[in-house]
């Protein structure tokens, strides 16, 4: 092998043979997508236990799907399902008939198991009883809900300070477990709750918490049929929110623009073929992106920018009463954003001007706009930075606060913002604090706690002892898989729910 063979070996382990090009879709949803949601039911639970439980799923008198946060229509919901293939995916998984009982354990070691992917690993079945690993086994164990009680509270019982255990988090968690959660920790006297949202949306949380006052999106569904002008940016609505493109669609057949902004190409944003309609089960899509900007990864922030020094140089474009009356530091802002070389700006981003043009030219005559992203911005060193500029733009338009105009951060799970709300935060406010310490009589920590990557290096550095996860894969989900392994392997109990 040559030296640079093994150079290039060396930083890249993974055999990757067996890759090879397909042939790119140009739609999303369509008949595909029915087969594919209808093999994952029948393969975990049969199709009539399973459209028994879809039939309640997302609907009013039903339940929420795992799948993602995208919200359920206020005005109709349809009977024929008001859910996407990946919400069958993750229902059929949760009500899988497949039971791992003890002998599974026992001809599978912790090596065996190992070598499995996590989706091998959740296609295997649920786990039917409390499992242990002891000390120096190889095998999990059965044992008893009282004997898992045990070791848990006595674990937690020999710590020197309750801050030497996290207590983590999943947007999986429902609310009513969420505050039993928080109340259990907080009468345990510590803060330390990461939870997924530090891993997805924590950026968006603090710069509109910061620029707008709510850390949270400030449109309804209802908005994207009033839309005149919608921005999907660091997004893919078809892989991981589905739900979303009919929405997408239906503010299309209003008239709405949908402009697409983002690295890669995703066949859910290009067209969508309607599950649940004749045309779409016949293969006729609806096209969705009337422009579609294929910019340098995390050029955003330069891009948004761009478009804010044109909608400034174009005063007549700018909602002047509203940015008397409602936004602040508007002089500095244009005096800021003047400074910076409109060329270098484009420039960064890799993008055409003529691709750019016909976009600045639908933000400068709209004045309803909506800016949907996702993990595409959030998951940057400057993603606060980056979302503050997309609020800025809207601010510039006088599109907050208006019917089919505001902010739409675009969540993974359905209850990552229902986590907070219950309470799941380590840094909680001094409000929630006091209202605990009121109705349920204890003092509470004060303190603020771990956030995710703090936890983790608790755990790297020995001065968290205990991890305990309520739902979700912290490992996997953290972005340093190893280092967060190692964390783990350092703590005397980890315990998974």
């Amino acid at each position: 092998m040559k030296k640079n063979e093994q150079k290039s070996k060396s930083q890249n382990p993974e055999d990757f043979t067996g890759l090879r090009l397909t042939k790119v879709p140009n739609k999303a949803a369509g008949t595909p997508a029915l087969k594919k949601a209808i093999d994952h039911l029948k393969s975990e639970t049969g199709l009539f236990r399973g459209f028994k439980v879809l039939n309640k799923l997302n609907q009013h008198d039903g339940i929420d799907c795992p799948g993602c946060a995208w919200p359920d229509p206020d005005d109709e919901r349809s009977k024929l399902g008001e859910y996407c293939e990946n919400g069958v995916k993750a229902i059929a998984e949760e009500i899988t008939s497949k039971i791992l009982i003890k002998d599974f354990f026992i001809k599978n070691t912790i090596e065996d198991l190992s070598q499995l992917s996590d989706y091998q690993i959740g296609k295997k079945g649920r786990i039917a009883q409390p499992m242990y690993l002891r000390q120096g086994s190889s095998n999990y164990e059965e044992i008893s809900w009282d004997q898992a009680f045990s070791i848990i509270s006595s674990h937690l019982n020999k710590l020197d300070h309750p801050d030497q255990a996290i207590f983590y988090t999943s947007g999986r968690t429902s609310n009513e477990a969420a505050f039993l959660y928080q109340l259990f920790v907080r009468s345990f006297g510590t803060n330390n709750l990461p939870d997924c949202s530090n891993m997805c949306h924590e950026s968006s949380g603090r710069a509109l918490g910061e620029s707008l006052g709510i850390g949270k999106g400030s449109v309804t569904l209802e908005d994207f049929n009033h839309a005149e002008l919608i921005l999907v940016i660091g997004q893919n609505p078809g892989t991981n929110h589905p739900r979303m493109l009919s929405a997408l669609e239906k503010a299309k057949k209003n008239n709405a623009k949908i402009v697409s902004i983002n690295p890669l190409k995703e066949a859910g944003l290009v067209a969508f073929a309607h599950p649940q309609k004749l045309s779409g089960i016949l293969g006729q899509a609806t096209t969705l992106s009337d422009h579609y900007l294929q910019l340098r990864t995390n050029s955003d922030l330069a891009l948004l920018q761009f478009f804010n020094r044109h909608i400034i140089d174009e005063s007549q474009s700018l909602n002047r009463n509203f940015i008397e009356a409602k936004t602040k530091n508007y002089e500095a802002y244009k005096s800021h954003i003047e400074s910076l070389d409109k060329e270098a700006l484009l420039k960064a981003t890799g993008l055409d001007p003529k691709d750019v043009k016909p976009v600045i030219e639908l933000l400068l005559k709209s004045n309803k706009i909506i800016v949907c992203w996702a993990m595409g911005l959030t998951q940057h060193k400057n993603a606060v930075i980056t979302i503050k500029e997309a609020v800025n733009m809207l601010l510039l338009k006088g599109s907050i606060g208006i019917k089919g105009g505001g902010t739409c951060p675009v969540r993974g799970h359905s209850n990552v913002q229902g986590d907070r709300t219950m309470g799941i935060h380590e840094r909680p406010s001094k409000k929630l604090l006091d209202s605990l310490e009121k109705v349920f009589d204890f003092k509470v920590p004060r303190d603020h706690g771990f956030d995710t990557v703090e936890s983790i290096q608790a755990m790297a550095e020995g001065k968290a002892k205990i991890f305990i996860g309520m739902g979700g894969n912290f490992l996997s989900a953290t972005p340093d898989t190893e280092y967060t392994a190692l964390g783990l392997r350092q703590c005397d109990l980890t315990v998974q729910v």
